[in-house]
C-alpha cells in the first residue's frame, strides 16, 4: 500500500486541517490531514495524488 497511488478530493478546509475524500471509495469516511503536509495552494474541491508518502496537487 505504501507505493500505491491514491487520489483524493479536498472535501473541506477547517483551520489547520483539510478533510480529504478518496475518489475510488465513496463509502470511506473523510480523512483528516494537517494542512502543513499538503501543498499550500489547495482549495476545496482540489484533487490530490498521494504517492510515496507525499501529497501532490493535480491540475
Amino acid at each position: 500500500m505504501l507505493l500505491d497511488k491514491i487520489y483524493y478530493t479536498v472535501d473541506s478546509l477547517e483551520g489547520d486541517y483539510a478533510y480529504l475524500k478518496r475518489e475510488d471509495d465513496a463509502s470511506e469516511e473523510t480523512k483528516c490531514v494537517a494542512r502543513a503536509l499538503l501543498p499550500a495552494e489547495i482549495t476545496e474541491g482540489a484533487r490530490l495524488l498521494y504517492e510515496m508518502m507525499e501529497y501532490t496537487l493535480i491540475s
